[in-house]
Protein backbone atom coordinates (compact mmCIF):
# COMPACT_ATOMS: atom_id res chain seq x y z
CA UNK A 1 0.00 0.00 0.00
CA UNK A 2 2.63 2.40 0.68
CA UNK A 3 4.35 1.71 -2.09
CA UNK A 4 1.69 2.01 -4.31
CA UNK A 5 1.09 5.61 -2.40
CA UNK A 6 5.19 6.18 -3.34
CA UNK A 7 4.36 5.51 -7.30
CA UNK A 8 1.51 8.01 -7.29
CA UNK A 9 3.83 10.96 -5.90
CA UNK A 10 6.23 10.40 -7.61
CA UNK A 11 4.11 10.17 -11.17
CA UNK A 12 2.22 13.21 -9.80
CA UNK A 13 5.81 15.08 -9.17
CA UNK A 14 7.48 14.03 -12.78
CA UNK A 15 3.77 15.04 -14.14
CA UNK A 16 4.15 18.66 -12.59
CA UNK A 17 7.43 18.76 -13.48
CA UNK A 18 6.59 18.16 -17.55
CA UNK A 19 4.02 20.65 -17.14
CA UNK A 20 6.11 23.33 -15.76
CA UNK A 21 8.64 22.49 -18.76
CA UNK A 22 6.56 22.40 -21.29
CA UNK A 23 4.31 26.14 -20.25
CA UNK A 24 8.25 27.17 -19.91
CA UNK A 25 9.20 26.46 -23.51
CA UNK A 26 6.02 27.88 -24.57
CA UNK A 27 6.60 30.98 -22.84
CA UNK A 28 10.62 31.08 -23.65
CA UNK A 29 9.41 31.12 -27.47
CA UNK A 30 6.36 33.70 -27.30
CA UNK A 31 9.28 35.99 -25.13
CA UNK A 32 11.86 35.64 -27.65
CA UNK A 33 9.63 36.38 -30.89
CA UNK A 34 8.25 39.24 -28.91
CA UNK A 35 11.40 40.76 -28.19
CA UNK A 36 12.23 40.91 -32.09
CA UNK A 37 8.65 42.91 -32.64
CA UNK A 38 9.39 45.49 -30.21
CA UNK A 39 13.14 45.95 -31.42
CA UNK A 40 12.09 46.31 -34.97
CA UNK A 41 9.98 49.09 -33.52
CA UNK A 42 11.84 50.38 -30.41
CA UNK A 43 13.34 54.09 -30.97
CA UNK A 44 17.10 53.32 -32.33
CA UNK A 45 17.81 56.65 -30.27
CA UNK A 46 16.80 55.89 -26.75
CA UNK A 47 20.01 53.39 -26.59
CA UNK A 48 22.30 55.44 -24.55
CA UNK A 49 25.02 53.78 -22.20
CA UNK A 50 23.54 55.79 -19.12
CA UNK A 51 21.12 55.31 -16.21
CA UNK A 52 18.53 55.85 -18.92
CA UNK A 53 19.61 53.35 -20.98
CA UNK A 54 19.50 50.97 -17.75
CA UNK A 55 15.72 52.02 -17.04
CA UNK A 56 15.15 51.53 -20.99
CA UNK A 57 16.41 48.35 -21.03
CA UNK A 58 13.99 47.30 -17.69
CA UNK A 59 11.11 48.76 -19.19
CA UNK A 60 11.97 46.68 -22.55
CA UNK A 61 12.70 43.36 -20.63
CA UNK A 62 8.95 44.15 -18.96
CA UNK A 63 7.22 44.82 -21.90
CA UNK A 64 8.11 41.92 -23.80
CA UNK A 65 6.79 40.10 -20.79
CA UNK A 66 4.10 41.69 -21.48
CA UNK A 67 3.83 41.36 -25.54
CA UNK A 68 4.58 37.39 -24.51
CA UNK A 69 1.40 36.96 -21.94
CA UNK A 70 -0.62 38.61 -24.57
CA UNK A 71 0.47 36.25 -27.24
CA UNK A 72 -0.40 33.12 -25.09
CA UNK A 73 -3.35 34.57 -24.24
CA UNK A 74 -4.24 34.86 -27.68
CA UNK A 75 -3.21 31.74 -28.48
CA UNK A 76 -4.86 29.99 -25.41
CA UNK A 77 -8.37 28.96 -26.99
CA UNK A 78 -7.29 28.12 -30.02
CA UNK A 79 -4.68 25.56 -28.00
CA UNK A 80 -7.54 24.50 -25.90
CA UNK A 81 -9.91 23.66 -28.66
CA UNK A 82 -7.09 21.90 -31.12
CA UNK A 83 -6.09 19.85 -28.01
CA UNK A 84 -9.43 18.54 -27.53
CA UNK A 85 -9.97 17.15 -30.46
CA UNK A 86 -6.91 15.70 -30.74
CA UNK A 87 -7.05 13.88 -27.49
CA UNK A 88 -10.75 12.63 -28.36
CA UNK A 89 -8.95 11.69 -32.16
CA UNK A 90 -6.08 9.65 -30.50
CA UNK A 91 -6.94 8.84 -26.58
CA UNK A 92 -4.70 5.95 -26.15
CA UNK A 93 -1.49 7.51 -27.91
CA UNK A 94 1.63 7.57 -26.41
CA UNK A 95 3.21 10.33 -28.21
CA UNK A 96 0.77 12.80 -26.75
CA UNK A 97 0.67 11.81 -22.84
CA UNK A 98 1.80 15.40 -21.87
CA UNK A 99 -1.47 16.64 -23.89
CA UNK A 100 -3.94 16.44 -20.63
CA UNK A 101 -6.37 18.21 -18.98
CA UNK A 102 -4.52 19.02 -16.58
CA UNK A 103 -1.67 21.08 -18.85
CA UNK A 104 -4.75 23.18 -20.09
CA UNK A 105 -6.04 24.24 -17.23
CA UNK A 106 -2.76 25.21 -15.82
CA UNK A 107 -1.85 27.33 -19.00
CA UNK A 108 -5.31 29.05 -18.55
CA UNK A 109 -4.61 29.62 -14.79
CA UNK A 110 -0.77 31.20 -15.60
CA UNK A 111 -2.63 33.43 -18.26
CA UNK A 112 -4.78 34.98 -15.85
CA UNK A 113 -2.22 35.24 -13.33
CA UNK A 114 0.35 36.86 -15.84
CA UNK A 115 -2.38 38.92 -17.38
CA UNK A 116 -3.07 40.40 -13.99
CA UNK A 117 0.39 40.69 -13.14
CA UNK A 118 1.26 42.59 -16.02
CA UNK A 119 -2.01 44.85 -16.00
CA UNK A 120 -1.64 46.04 -12.57
CA UNK A 121 2.24 45.68 -11.57
CA UNK A 122 4.49 45.50 -14.17
CA UNK A 123 2.79 47.82 -17.02
CA UNK A 124 2.86 50.75 -13.94
CA UNK A 125 6.32 49.84 -12.86
CA UNK A 126 7.74 50.28 -15.98
CA UNK A 127 5.48 53.44 -17.40
CA UNK A 128 6.23 54.92 -13.74
CA UNK A 129 10.11 54.04 -13.50
CA UNK A 130 10.89 55.07 -16.70
CA UNK A 131 9.04 58.80 -16.02
CA UNK A 132 10.53 58.51 -12.34
CA UNK A 133 13.52 61.27 -11.68
CA UNK A 134 13.71 60.88 -7.75
CA UNK A 135 12.52 62.86 -4.85
CA UNK A 136 13.75 65.97 -4.74
CA UNK A 137 16.66 66.12 -1.74
CA UNK A 138 17.48 63.00 -2.51
CA UNK A 139 20.72 61.30 -4.34
CA UNK A 140 19.98 60.79 -7.78
CA UNK A 141 20.33 57.13 -9.03
CA UNK A 142 18.54 54.42 -9.70
CA UNK A 143 17.68 53.84 -6.46
CA UNK A 144 15.89 57.04 -6.06
CA UNK A 145 14.24 56.34 -8.89
CA UNK A 146 12.90 52.87 -7.90
CA UNK A 147 12.14 54.42 -4.65
CA UNK A 148 9.48 57.26 -6.23
CA UNK A 149 7.98 54.25 -8.28
CA UNK A 150 7.26 52.12 -5.35
CA UNK A 151 5.58 54.99 -3.97
CA UNK A 152 3.39 55.62 -7.16
CA UNK A 153 2.47 52.45 -7.31
CA UNK A 154 1.09 52.48 -3.45
CA UNK A 155 -0.76 55.42 -4.11
CA UNK A 156 -1.97 54.02 -7.56
CA UNK A 157 -2.92 50.70 -6.00
CA UNK A 158 -4.94 52.96 -3.14
CA UNK A 159 -6.79 55.02 -5.89
CA UNK A 160 -7.96 51.87 -7.66
CA UNK A 161 -8.86 50.66 -4.10
CA UNK A 162 -11.17 53.55 -3.46
CA UNK A 163 -12.20 53.59 -6.98
CA UNK A 164 -13.52 49.75 -6.81
CA UNK A 165 -15.09 50.22 -3.46
CA UNK A 166 -17.12 52.81 -4.57
CA UNK A 167 -18.59 51.08 -7.48
CA UNK A 168 -19.39 48.08 -5.41
CA UNK A 169 -20.97 50.30 -2.57
CA UNK A 170 -22.81 51.61 -5.95
CA UNK A 171 -23.46 48.24 -7.25
CA UNK A 172 -24.15 46.34 -4.76
CA UNK A 173 -24.29 47.70 -1.85
CA UNK A 174 -24.41 44.97 0.51
CA UNK A 175 -22.62 44.19 3.94
CA UNK A 176 -21.22 40.83 2.45
CA UNK A 177 -19.96 42.06 -0.66
CA UNK A 178 -18.26 45.24 1.19
CA UNK A 179 -16.02 42.74 3.43
CA UNK A 180 -15.62 40.55 0.53
CA UNK A 181 -13.03 43.37 -0.32
CA UNK A 182 -11.53 42.76 2.23
CA UNK A 183 -9.88 39.53 0.70
CA UNK A 184 -7.50 40.68 -1.51
CA UNK A 185 -6.57 37.60 -3.28
CA UNK A 186 -9.82 35.61 -3.37
CA UNK A 187 -12.58 38.43 -4.63
CA UNK A 188 -10.56 41.94 -4.73
CA UNK A 189 -7.99 41.22 -8.11
CA UNK A 190 -10.78 38.70 -9.93
CA UNK A 191 -13.34 41.39 -9.48
CA UNK A 192 -11.39 43.75 -10.88
CA UNK A 193 -9.99 41.58 -13.07
CA UNK A 194 -13.25 41.38 -14.43
CA UNK A 195 -14.26 44.91 -14.74
CA UNK A 196 -11.15 45.17 -16.76
CA UNK A 197 -12.57 42.55 -18.76
CA UNK A 198 -15.60 43.66 -19.09
CA UNK A 199 -14.08 47.28 -20.46
CA UNK A 200 -12.09 44.99 -22.81
CA UNK A 201 -14.76 43.48 -24.10
CA UNK A 202 -16.62 46.32 -24.58
CA UNK A 203 -13.74 47.66 -26.90
CA UNK A 204 -13.37 44.33 -28.83
CA UNK A 205 -17.09 45.62 -29.26
CA UNK A 206 -15.76 49.14 -30.52
CA UNK A 207 -12.90 47.91 -32.61
CA UNK A 208 -13.79 44.45 -34.19
CA UNK A 209 -17.09 46.02 -35.98
CA UNK A 210 -14.38 48.83 -37.43
CA UNK A 211 -11.59 46.24 -37.88
CA UNK A 212 -14.06 44.02 -40.11
CA UNK A 213 -14.72 46.72 -42.72
CA UNK A 214 -11.68 47.66 -42.91
CA UNK A 215 -9.49 44.63 -43.15
CA UNK A 216 -10.61 44.87 -46.80
CA UNK A 217 -8.91 47.84 -47.55
CA UNK A 218 -6.00 46.78 -45.66
CA UNK A 219 -5.24 43.61 -47.63
CA UNK A 220 -6.16 45.96 -50.83
CA UNK A 221 -3.45 47.91 -50.01
CA UNK A 222 -0.83 44.72 -49.48
CA UNK A 223 -2.52 42.71 -52.14
CA UNK A 224 -1.68 43.44 -56.25
CA UNK A 225 -5.15 44.77 -57.24
CA UNK A 226 -6.06 43.63 -60.89
CA UNK A 227 -5.13 46.51 -63.25
CA UNK A 228 -8.57 46.89 -65.25
CA UNK A 229 -8.75 49.51 -68.32
CA UNK A 230 -5.92 51.00 -66.28
CA UNK A 231 -2.59 52.26 -68.16
CA UNK A 232 0.24 51.47 -65.83
CA UNK A 233 2.92 52.80 -67.78
CA UNK A 234 1.53 56.28 -68.17
CA UNK A 235 1.24 56.01 -64.82
CA UNK A 236 4.75 55.14 -64.16
CA UNK A 237 5.50 58.65 -66.66
CA UNK A 238 3.47 60.83 -65.00
CA UNK A 239 4.67 59.91 -61.56
CA UNK A 240 7.94 59.82 -62.70
CA UNK A 241 7.27 63.38 -63.86
CA UNK A 242 6.32 64.41 -60.94
CA UNK A 243 9.34 63.17 -59.10
CA UNK A 244 11.93 65.27 -61.51
CA UNK A 245 9.96 68.27 -61.08
CA UNK A 246 9.91 67.73 -57.26
CA UNK A 247 13.96 67.75 -57.01
CA UNK A 248 14.79 70.37 -59.61
CA UNK A 249 12.53 72.53 -56.98
CA UNK A 250 14.37 70.85 -54.19
CA UNK A 251 17.85 71.65 -55.78
CA UNK A 252 16.91 75.55 -56.67
CA UNK A 253 16.18 75.98 -52.96
CA UNK A 254 19.19 78.12 -52.23
CA UNK A 255 18.83 78.26 -48.02
CA UNK A 256 17.99 74.94 -46.54
CA UNK A 257 16.00 76.78 -43.62
CA UNK A 258 13.13 77.69 -45.91
CA UNK A 259 9.81 76.43 -44.69
CA UNK A 260 8.44 74.70 -48.06
CA UNK A 261 11.80 72.14 -47.61
CA UNK A 262 10.33 69.76 -45.23
CA UNK A 263 7.22 69.54 -47.34
CA UNK A 264 8.83 68.71 -50.47
CA UNK A 265 10.42 66.47 -49.33
CA UNK A 266 7.23 64.91 -47.74
CA UNK A 267 5.89 65.44 -51.00
CA UNK A 268 8.99 63.67 -52.80
CA UNK A 269 8.86 60.32 -50.19
CA UNK A 270 5.18 60.24 -51.13
CA UNK A 271 5.68 60.06 -55.01
CA UNK A 272 8.46 58.00 -54.11
CA UNK A 273 6.50 55.23 -52.73
CA UNK A 274 3.23 55.32 -55.25
CA UNK A 275 5.65 54.83 -57.61
CA UNK A 276 7.00 51.86 -56.12
CA UNK A 277 3.68 50.76 -55.62
CA UNK A 278 2.48 51.58 -59.17
CA UNK A 279 5.78 49.39 -60.69
CA UNK A 280 5.00 46.67 -58.51
CA UNK A 281 1.90 46.38 -59.79
CA UNK A 282 3.35 46.43 -63.37
CA UNK A 283 5.85 43.39 -62.20
CA UNK A 284 3.20 41.37 -60.85
CA UNK A 285 2.50 38.16 -62.14
CA UNK A 286 -1.35 37.63 -64.24
CA UNK A 287 -2.34 35.11 -61.52
CA UNK A 288 -1.23 37.45 -58.39
CA UNK A 289 -3.32 40.35 -60.03
CA UNK A 290 -6.27 38.29 -61.03
CA UNK A 291 -6.85 35.49 -58.64
CA UNK A 292 -4.84 36.34 -55.34
CA UNK A 293 -7.10 39.31 -54.91
CA UNK A 294 -10.13 38.11 -55.41
CA UNK A 295 -9.75 34.82 -53.74
CA UNK A 296 -8.65 37.46 -50.94
CA UNK A 297 -11.47 39.48 -51.02
CA UNK A 298 -14.27 36.28 -51.34
CA UNK A 299 -12.26 34.78 -48.16
CA UNK A 300 -12.66 37.80 -45.94
CA UNK A 301 -16.08 38.58 -47.06
CA UNK A 302 -17.18 34.57 -46.62
CA UNK A 303 -15.07 34.62 -42.92
CA UNK A 304 -17.39 37.79 -41.79
CA UNK A 305 -20.14 36.87 -43.02
CA UNK A 306 -20.05 33.25 -40.75
CA UNK A 307 -19.30 35.04 -38.07
CA UNK A 308 -22.04 37.62 -38.04
CA UNK A 309 -24.35 34.14 -38.58
CA UNK A 310 -22.99 32.66 -35.66
CA UNK A 311 -23.51 35.59 -33.77
CA UNK A 312 -27.57 35.57 -35.14
CA UNK A 313 -27.59 31.83 -34.38
CA UNK A 314 -26.11 32.63 -31.01
CA UNK A 315 -28.86 35.24 -30.28
CA UNK A 316 -31.60 33.15 -30.59
CA UNK A 317 -29.59 30.02 -28.65
CA UNK A 318 -29.52 32.48 -26.01
CA UNK A 319 -33.37 33.31 -26.20
CA UNK A 320 -34.51 29.63 -25.99
CA UNK A 321 -31.72 28.17 -23.73
CA UNK A 322 -30.29 28.76 -21.02
CA UNK A 323 -26.71 26.43 -21.43
CA UNK A 324 -26.14 29.12 -24.22
CA UNK A 325 -24.92 31.46 -21.82
CA UNK A 326 -21.19 31.46 -21.44
CA UNK A 327 -21.54 31.15 -17.87
CA UNK A 328 -24.33 28.51 -17.53
CA UNK A 329 -22.82 26.03 -19.40
CA UNK A 330 -20.42 23.20 -18.51
CA UNK A 331 -18.74 20.42 -20.44
CA UNK A 332 -17.61 17.44 -20.06
CA UNK A 333 -14.44 17.98 -19.63
CA UNK A 334 -10.99 17.62 -22.14
CA UNK A 335 -11.19 15.08 -24.31
CA UNK A 336 -14.95 13.47 -23.80
CA UNK A 337 -16.52 15.25 -26.56
CA UNK A 338 -16.55 16.91 -29.62
CA UNK A 339 -17.20 21.16 -29.30
CA UNK A 340 -18.67 21.54 -32.84
CA UNK A 341 -21.10 19.34 -34.95
CA UNK A 342 -18.30 18.76 -37.82
CA UNK A 343 -15.99 17.88 -35.69
CA UNK A 344 -12.29 18.49 -36.94
CA UNK A 345 -13.10 20.61 -39.38
CA UNK A 346 -15.70 23.00 -37.12
CA UNK A 347 -13.15 22.93 -34.71
CA UNK A 348 -10.49 24.58 -37.63
CA UNK A 349 -12.95 26.92 -38.67
CA UNK A 350 -13.39 28.40 -34.69
CA UNK A 351 -9.77 28.79 -34.65
CA UNK A 352 -9.71 30.33 -37.85
CA UNK A 353 -12.06 32.80 -36.76
CA UNK A 354 -10.97 33.40 -33.22
CA UNK A 355 -7.95 34.86 -35.37
CA UNK A 356 -9.60 36.74 -38.21
CA UNK A 357 -11.50 38.61 -35.09
CA UNK A 358 -8.13 38.93 -33.36
CA UNK A 359 -6.69 40.78 -36.40
CA UNK A 360 -9.45 42.70 -37.23
CA UNK A 361 -9.83 44.11 -33.26
CA UNK A 362 -6.12 44.93 -33.57
CA UNK A 363 -6.65 47.16 -36.95
CA UNK A 364 -10.07 48.37 -35.89
CA UNK A 365 -8.05 49.38 -32.52
CA UNK A 366 -5.47 51.44 -34.45
CA UNK A 367 -7.96 52.42 -37.32
CA UNK A 368 -9.96 54.71 -34.51
CA UNK A 369 -9.02 58.33 -34.39
CA UNK A 370 -8.97 57.92 -30.32
CA UNK A 371 -6.09 55.45 -30.74
CA UNK A 372 -4.72 56.30 -33.71
CA UNK A 373 -1.45 58.07 -32.23
CA UNK A 374 -0.50 54.54 -30.75
CA UNK A 375 0.41 53.59 -33.91
CA UNK A 376 4.02 51.83 -34.16
CA UNK A 377 6.52 53.30 -36.46
CA UNK A 378 9.59 51.09 -36.85
CA UNK A 379 12.56 51.73 -35.28
CA UNK A 380 10.78 55.27 -34.21
CA UNK A 381 8.47 54.47 -30.87
CA UNK A 382 9.17 55.84 -27.52
CA UNK A 383 9.02 53.27 -25.03
CA UNK A 384 6.47 55.08 -23.34
CA UNK A 385 4.39 54.40 -26.56
CA UNK A 386 5.47 51.01 -26.67
CA UNK A 387 4.57 50.49 -22.94
CA UNK A 388 0.64 51.95 -23.95
CA UNK A 389 0.42 49.36 -26.80
CA UNK A 390 1.57 46.50 -24.99
CA UNK A 391 -1.09 46.89 -22.43
CA UNK A 392 -3.99 48.10 -24.65
CA UNK A 393 -2.86 44.39 -26.69
CA UNK A 394 -3.10 42.53 -23.09
CA UNK A 395 -6.76 44.07 -22.61
CA UNK A 396 -7.83 43.50 -26.47
CA UNK A 397 -6.21 39.71 -25.86
CA UNK A 398 -7.13 38.90 -22.45
CA UNK A 399 -10.69 39.72 -23.24
CA UNK A 400 -10.40 37.58 -26.67
CA UNK A 401 -11.45 34.68 -25.26
CA UNK A 402 -14.18 35.73 -23.48
CA UNK A 403 -15.88 37.96 -26.45
CA UNK A 404 -15.49 34.59 -28.29
CA UNK A 405 -17.59 32.61 -26.05
CA UNK A 406 -19.99 35.08 -25.20
CA UNK A 407 -20.48 35.90 -29.17
CA UNK A 408 -21.14 31.79 -29.51
CA UNK A 409 -17.61 31.66 -32.00
CA UNK A 410 -16.89 28.66 -29.76
CA UNK A 411 -18.41 26.35 -27.38
CA UNK A 412 -15.38 25.87 -25.45
CA UNK A 413 -15.90 26.40 -21.54
CA UNK A 414 -14.09 29.41 -20.72
CA UNK A 415 -11.46 27.88 -17.75
CA UNK A 416 -10.12 29.47 -14.33
CA UNK A 417 -10.29 33.26 -13.36
CA UNK A 418 -11.91 33.92 -16.92
CA UNK A 419 -15.09 31.79 -15.99
CA UNK A 420 -15.62 33.32 -12.84
CA UNK A 421 -16.83 36.81 -14.34
CA UNK A 422 -20.14 37.53 -12.82
CA UNK A 423 -21.49 39.87 -15.42
CA UNK A 424 -21.11 36.39 -17.79
CA UNK A 425 -24.09 35.04 -16.38
CA UNK A 426 -26.22 37.88 -16.73
CA UNK A 427 -28.39 37.43 -19.19
CA UNK A 428 -29.09 41.06 -20.45
CA UNK A 429 -25.86 42.05 -20.36
CA UNK A 430 -24.25 38.88 -22.80
CA UNK A 431 -27.71 38.95 -25.19
CA UNK A 432 -26.91 43.44 -25.69
CA UNK A 433 -23.50 42.09 -26.41
CA UNK A 434 -24.74 39.99 -29.20
CA UNK A 435 -27.04 42.34 -30.77
CA UNK A 436 -25.07 45.24 -31.08
CA UNK A 437 -21.82 43.21 -32.32
CA UNK A 438 -24.13 41.76 -35.12
CA UNK A 439 -25.73 45.80 -36.04
CA UNK A 440 -22.80 47.02 -35.33
CA UNK A 441 -21.15 44.54 -37.75
CA UNK A 442 -23.64 44.81 -40.43
CA UNK A 443 -23.51 48.93 -40.36
CA UNK A 444 -19.88 48.63 -41.02
CA UNK A 445 -20.31 46.61 -43.71
CA UNK A 446 -22.95 48.76 -45.18
CA UNK A 447 -21.50 51.43 -44.75
CA UNK A 448 -18.03 50.14 -46.67
CA UNK A 449 -19.10 49.03 -49.65
CA UNK A 450 -21.99 51.37 -50.14
CA UNK A 451 -19.19 54.37 -49.74
CA UNK A 452 -18.79 54.85 -53.60
CA UNK A 453 -22.40 54.56 -54.45
CA UNK A 454 -23.02 57.46 -51.59
CA UNK A 455 -20.33 59.53 -53.19
CA UNK A 456 -21.70 59.06 -56.56
CA UNK A 457 -25.02 60.72 -54.82
CA UNK A 458 -23.75 63.25 -53.16
CA UNK A 459 -21.72 64.68 -56.48
CA UNK A 460 -25.12 64.56 -58.19
CA UNK A 461 -27.07 67.05 -55.38
CA UNK A 462 -23.89 69.13 -55.42
CA UNK A 463 -23.12 67.83 -51.81
CA UNK A 464 -19.91 67.07 -52.70
CA UNK A 465 -17.76 69.91 -51.37
CA UNK A 466 -19.03 69.28 -47.77
CA UNK A 467 -17.05 66.17 -47.66
CA UNK A 468 -20.10 64.18 -45.88
CA UNK A 469 -18.48 60.83 -47.07
CA UNK A 470 -14.79 61.96 -46.74
CA UNK A 471 -12.61 61.11 -44.07
CA UNK A 472 -9.62 63.09 -42.67
CA UNK A 473 -7.24 60.79 -44.25
CA UNK A 474 -9.22 61.08 -47.81
CA UNK A 475 -9.30 64.91 -47.93
CA UNK A 476 -5.53 65.48 -46.95
CA UNK A 477 -4.92 62.88 -49.51
CA UNK A 478 -6.62 64.74 -52.36
CA UNK A 479 -5.03 68.12 -52.01
CA UNK A 480 -2.98 69.74 -54.40
CA UNK A 481 0.79 69.04 -54.67
CA UNK A 482 3.25 72.31 -55.04
CA UNK A 483 3.22 71.75 -58.47
CA UNK A 484 0.33 71.50 -59.18
CA UNK A 485 -0.35 67.72 -59.73
CA UNK A 486 -2.71 65.57 -57.76
CA UNK A 487 -1.36 63.10 -54.98
CA UNK A 488 -3.69 60.53 -55.86
CA UNK A 489 -3.98 59.75 -59.66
Amino acid sequence: MEADEVTIREQNFHSQVREYTICFLLFAILYIVSYFIIRRYKRKADEQEDEDAIVNRISLFLSTFTLAVSAGAVLLLPFSIISNEILLSFPQSYYIQWLNGSLIHGLWNLASLFSNLCLFVLMPFAFFFLESEGFAGLKKGIKARILETLVMLVLLALLILGIVWVASALIDNDAASMESLYDLWEFYLPYLYSCISLMGCLLLLLCTPVGLSRMFTVMGQLLVKPTILEDLDEQIYIITLEEEAIMRRLNSVSSPLEYNVKQLEQELNNVKSMKTKLERRKMASAWERNLVYPAVMILLLIETAISVLLVACNILCLLVDETAMPKGSRGSGIGNASLSTFGFVGAALEIILIFYLMVSSVVGFYSLRFFGDFTPRKDDTTMTKIIGNCVSILVLSSALPVMSRTLGITRFDLLGDFGRFNWLGNFYIVLSYNLLFAIMTTLCLVRKFTSAVREELLKALGLDKLHLSHNARDSEAAKPSANGHQKTL
